[in-house]
């Protein structure tokens, strides 16, 4: 499989997961489980499907938030509310958000065919899921019936897959989960700022990852990368690219064109949160 249809496809379907992390719909049922505060609800969901663990392994698995926040976030979480109550309401939340931001952008036949192709991909993740955490908690959860939900799920699990390769390659250029980020802003994809604010790196580890990047040749003195900052940056994409592309292989490239054709309106529906 090419790595570049591979992160295409990845890329196309990617709204009808990640909207789940910005609807109101979300929050209302977290809130109905007992999880009131949005980040709160954020860090347990997203780590329920590995049952109720600590939060050094939330750190460890979405490496990049501020430890402080991860730990305020997870404090008492589990006492609250189990894992498999959160995970019940963040696929509600899931059913009522498709509902009302894509419903009738893709007819029941089109809607049933893409979620047999996302599925067909996602079980074939699910065969590789050494070295990936994240991933393979999320793969022990039962598959939805509903098409909409079954597509929503499969996504998730080839994000997941695809997130957990990424945090792998960063981790072999070294780099701490705040000079992930500050790399990732000096490439000019997301503003500091917004990275920043989102994964609560206002102190001074953000200057010190800066200064790090600096004495190691990735940033020149106006915290642009130099020519090796985008060389090994360039890498660390590329290496996710190739590391997230297995499962994509099980529908080849015609069925990668046919799923990202079922699915792109569908997307553009969900793609609406994000402003």
């Amino acid at each position: 499989m090419d790595p570049v249809i591979a992160r295409k496809t990845w890329r196309t379907l990617e709204p009808v997961h990640g909207a789940i992390y910005f609807v109101p719909e979300a929050a209302e049922e977290y809130a109905a489980v007992g999880i009131d505060d949005r980040m709160r609800g954020y860090f347990a969901s997203r780590s329920a499907a590995m049952g109720p663990v600590p939060a050094d392994v939330v750190i460890a698995t979405f490496y990049n938030f501020d430890p402080a926040l991860v730990r305020r976030c997870m404090d008492g979480v589990w006492d609250a509310v189990a894992p498999s109550t959160i995970l019940a309401a963040r696929l509600r939340a899931a059913d009522r958000m498709i509902e009302r931001l894509g419903g009738g952008a893709v007819n029941a036949a089109d809607l049933a065919e893409a979620a047999d192709l996302a599925r067909t991909a996602a079980l074939t993740a699910c065969e590789r899921p050494e070295g990936r955490p994240l991933f393979a908690g999320h793969a022990t959860l039962p598959w939805p019936d509903e098409p909409r939900l079954a597509l929503w799920h499969a996504q998730t699990l080839l994000r997941e897959f695809r997130g957990d390769g990424h945090v792998a390659a960063l981790t072999v250029e070294g780099l701490t989960g705040c000079e992930a980020l500050v790399s990732h802003a000096a490439s000019g994809d997301v503003p500091a700022d917004l990275l920043r604010a989102t994964r609560d790196r206002t102190g001074d580890d953000w200057l010190a990852a800066e200064e790090r990047l600096r004495s190691i040749g990735w940033l020149d003195p106006d915290l642009a990368l130099t020519d090796l900052g985008r060389r090994r940056r360039g890498w660390i994409e590329q290496r996710t690219d190739e590391l997230a592309a297995a499962p994509y292989g099980a529908i080849g490239a015609d069925g990668c064109a046919r799923l990202r054709e079922l699915v792109r309106p569908l997307s553009r529906a969900m793609a609406s949160v994000f402003g």
